[in-house]
């Protein structure tokens, strides 16, 4: 049986169509990297929030122009990781059709824990293995160096009740954190069944979340659920009836549509 999760109303009308390929802000970001190299943070969140914005009109994420926008994002990120690592003065990063140089950061605050796990997700959702792979080897140091608070999605995924994670307030952890580590589980266990019982309960508490007051659902940020779509992605592909459908979903990422359409 399919079950459907209904997207909240979105309640803002200025949304982006397919043209431009990538916002201003984006470009601008990516222009800038050599002379300001926390640039490539604000890249990686321009490039999400477009797609995310891109969801309204399109959201199947039919358009070639919604997977650029996702596919920068992942590589946005990736590259702000790569250049917090390396031990060499600049490293070269493909994004957006080009390869870019970027200056060596080192720990910076915005290669933080949180950062990772977004772009572990994005490059789950894009299908790039690469990427996933160098996210691997980032030392937790380097994430621990930003100044952040590290230890939360461990602390959950190592049997501590939600409400005791320790970063964020107990909405955020229980509604938006929480139901993403329940999935994995349930992927790893190979629990069918279950594991769409936990996606539409995961996809109803980020309604929730979302629309717990106008200004939460004024932010474009809710219009995907980032975390739940990559553990889709995952069971997907491993041959899991995903038998969950949302617009939180979007299908043709679900699906890998669009995977192998260029080079990213």
């Amino acid at each position: 049986m399919v079950l459907a999760v209904s997207r909240h109303a979105f309640l803002r009308d200025d949304l982006p169509g397919r043209d431009p390929v990538l916002s201003e802000g984006v470009v601008w970001a990516l222009e800038d990297l050599q002379e300001a190299p926390e640039a490539i943070a604000d890249a990686m969140s321009d490039a999400l929030l477009l797609a995310q914005e891109r969801s309204v009109p399109d959201p199947a994420a039919g358009w070639l122009e919604t997977w650029e926008a996702w596919v920068v994002a992942m590589q946005s990120g990736s590259a702000m990781f790569a250049a917090a690592a390396t031990t060499s003065e600049s490293v070269e990063c493909l994004i957006h059709h080009e390869m870019r140089s970027l200056p060596a950061s080192g720990p910076r605050s915005w290669a933080n824990a949180g950062t990772w796990i977004n772009v572990f997700y994005l490059s789950v959702i894009c299908r790039d293995k690469a990427r996933l792979d160098a996210l691997c080897e980032i030392p937790p140091s380097l994430l621990q160096a930003s100044g952040a608070e590290f230890d939360q999605l461990l602390q959950a995924a190592e049997g501590l009740a939600p409400e005791a994670a320790p970063i964020s307030g107990p909405e955020m952890t229980t509604k938006i954190l929480w139901p993403v580590v329940d999935l994995f589980h349930r992927f790893v266990t190979a629990d069918h069944d279950q594991f769409n019982r936990s996606l539409t309960n995961a996809l109803t508490l980020h309604k929730q979340y979302w629309t717990a007051d106008e200004g939460l659902a004024r932010d474009a940020r809710g219009l995907v659920a980032i975390g739940p779509l990559a553990m889709a992605c995952l069971a997907y592909d491993a041959g899991f009836p995903v038998d969950v459908e949302s617009e939180y979903l979007p299908k043709h990422l679900l699906k890998r549509t669009w995977v192998g359409e260029f080079t990213t």
